[in-house]
């Protein structure tokens, strides 16, 4: 008996099931679509005709999954400008640069000290670097922290980690998926992706308004095939050019954020981006055996702590930059500190290119810790703050005693 659709909706009311509990509790909804996606899977039972296995129907829900990328990242594209990331200042670009190799620098430290091999070091340096802008946005909306004058700084922190991710994951891909052993061959590889995507970019400018032109369609239907379009085919070709199709995904969206019909595109894509967004993290927990995190708990925990500290640090370099406060400083580092979507996609790279299973535990364990403690810390940052003047101001007191 054909159980396909069956099984698929059971997942996506999973799914929805787990979205409405986060929604009650006011918590981020990507760590509980991963926890769910763990909970069920080749170990759970079979109750009746629910088969919480997803057999028959896994291979089809890792595809949603994989158009769950796409539509995230041509999303993210949509709302990205590089040229308004260069107009934001210098506080941003440096506080950026800081933010990331301060980060990356705790990625290749976790490798050495773990004694991983390049390529995963070089999969968990991208883990570690990539901010959630899902959670972040999301949390700052929640809190009502979108008018403060830090906001700022943090969103184009983001964009400036999400430009450098952009880059990472092309050169990984070339590194990790296209089969090259030698330095060269590796290094000829990436060059050429990178060569594309900037290509592809000054190519996809100089052509906008033919672009427009042809999303000049008043059916709503026929408007949005032709984006799809668009995106797949750009997305697909990218691959066979060891581009990651993610970032095929993010081009197109980079290109057409430049149309004037970007808001009608946003409109059209979003429905997809949240559907399909929340079966890719869902998806990803299909894959996590349980059983198999405790391995990565000590490696995590070292992670977290590193993070924590880098985001710290570039938080308060970026605010003093910016001529903030310490405290508006601490703010910036905290709220920087979850990790989501990147860091899935960056542990996705690591098995397709069948490296270290650990590496997935790794992600599962530190994605789903810093999702919840992210948002926390967020909230807390003026009470930490507070608590750590009044414990300066009493050291002060006891040194001057």
């Amino acid at each position: 008996m054909d159980m396909l659709i069956f099984e698929v909706g059971i997942a996506v009311a999973l799914i929805t099931l787990t979205g409405l509990i986060s929604s009650r509790l006011r918590f981020s909804v990507i760590p509980f679509y991963i926890l769910i996606g763990m909970a069920v899977g080749p170990h759970a039972p079979q109750i009746g005709i629910v088969d919480l296995r997803f057999i028959e129907s896994s291979t089809f829900i890792e595809f949603m999954g994989r158009l769950g990328i796409l539509f995230l990242l041509f999303y993210l594209g949509l709302e990205f400008s590089v040229s308004r990331l260069l107009k934001s200042g210098k506080a941003i670009l440096t506080g950026g640069m800081f933010y990331v190799g301060l980060n990356f620098v705790s990625g290749l430290l976790l490798g050495w000290f773990m004694n991983l091999p390049l390529q995963e070091t070089l999969v968990v340096c991208g883990i570690m670097t990539s901010s959630s802008t899902a959670i972040v946005a999301k949390v700052l909306v929640d809190l009502k922290r979108t008018a403060n004058p830090e906001t700022e700084i943090i969103m184009g922190m983001i964009m400036f980690d999400d430009l450098f991710i952009a880059i990472h994951i092309s050169i990984l891909t070339g590194l990790v998926l296209s089969g090259a052993t030698s330095f060269l061959s590796v290094l000829l590889v990436s060059l050429s992706a990178l060569l594309f995507i900037v290509l592809f970019l000054i190519i996809g400018r100089k052509c906008i308004k033919y672009i427009d032109k042809a999303l000049n369609i008043k059916s709503s239907e026929l408007f949005l095939l032709t984006v799809m379009t668009l995106l797949f085919l750009v997305a697909g070709f990218s691959e066979t050019l060891h581009v990651a199709e993610a970032i095929g995904a993010l081009m197109m969206g980079l290109v057409l954020g430049e149309s004037r019909h970007v808001s009608r595109i946003e409109h059209q894509i979003m429905p997809f981006k949240d559907f399909f967004g929340a079966i890719f993290f869902f998806s990803f927990g299909l894959t996590i055996e349980p059983s198999s995190l405790g391995g990565a708990v000590g490696m995590t925990i070292i992670a977290v702590i590193l993070t924590i500290a880098s985001n710290y640090g570039a938080g308060m370099i970026a605010g003093r930059l910016a001529g903030m406060s310490p405290k508006a400083s601490l703010n910036v580092g905290f709220t920087l500190v979850s990790r989501g979507e990147f860091s899935i996609i960056m542990a996705n790279i690591g098995k397709a290119g069948g490296l270290m299973a650990s590496i997935q535990s790794f992600a599962v364990l530190y994605v789903l810790i810093l999702a919840v403690l992210g948002p926390i810390l967020t909230k807390e940052s003026p009470r930490i703050y507070a608590s750590y003047e009044r414990l300066r101001k009493r050291m002060k007191r006891r040194e001057t005693g």
